[in-house]
């Protein structure tokens, strides 16, 4: 394995660094966007719980929005709850957009590693062979067998580039993927929350009609 690396020549070395860098963004993102932690399982009915008792005072809200990413999201919705349906959801799209922000964190970096490695190990490659036909300038052909072995020595920077970029390029998709799905259900969760408050609003309207209507009936009276 070191003979290759020192066949590979310096480009060897970033290829290396790069391999490293990619997985522990591969690492990091696994850990950090596992479901449980993005979407805690029945954290949206339990908000909604929360909207139809009325207990929506500021600590519940503050603990909300440190929960998780969808806690973030619906706890903007309720902070914006008193104002009209058009401007809660404004709200809730740019709370949205910081947080897929926040979710898609080191994959441009990755994106960056998976085009950047076959050409550094192109380059590499091409370093090795310029470097062997100068000798052969300076020497002569001699053995075939060493300038064979020599070519394949010039190759080893593009298969390592190639071993770098192509699960660089899988774990991007994959992650990008990943993200698309848990917006679209974070999407549903407020839009159901935003009907939950619809709902609560209707009914405290309809609760307050009648007290309203008392005062004049016992004048009338």
């Amino acid at each position: 394995m070191w003979e290759l690396v020192k066949a590979g020549g310096w480009p060897m070395l970033p290829l290396l660094l790069l391999g490293v860098l990619a997985l522990a963004i591969v690492l990091e993102r696994f850990w950090s966007l596992r479901r449980n932690e993005v979407l805690p399982p029945g954290l949206g009915q339990e908000v909604r719980n929360w909207a139809a008792r009325g207990k929506l005072d500021a600590s519940h809200i503050e603990s909300l929005r440190a929960n998780s990413p969808l806690g973030a999201l619906l706890a903007a919705a309720l902070e914006a709850r008193n104002r009209p349906r058009d401007q809660i959801r404004e709200r809730i799209e740019d709370t949205g957009r910081h947080l897929v922000h926040r979710m898609g964190r080191f994959l441009n970096a990755l994106g960056t590693i998976a085009s950047a490695g076959p050409l550094l190990g192109l380059l590499g490659t091409v370093v090795g062979m310029i470097q062997m036909f100068m000798g052969i300038l300076d020497h002569g052909v001699g053995d075939v067998n060493q300038l064979a072995g020599g070519i394949g020595k010039a190759l080893v920077c593009t298969a390592t580039g190639m071993i770098v970029a192509i699960p660089a390029l899988m774990f991007h998709r994959h992650f990008r993927s990943r993200i698309d799905g848990y917006v679209i259900e974070m999407e549903q969760e407020a839009s159901a929350l935003l009907d939950s408050l619809d709902g609560r609003a209707a009914v405290l309207a309809t609760n307050a009609a009648p007290v309203a209507a008392r005062p004049a009936a016992t004048a009338k009276a």
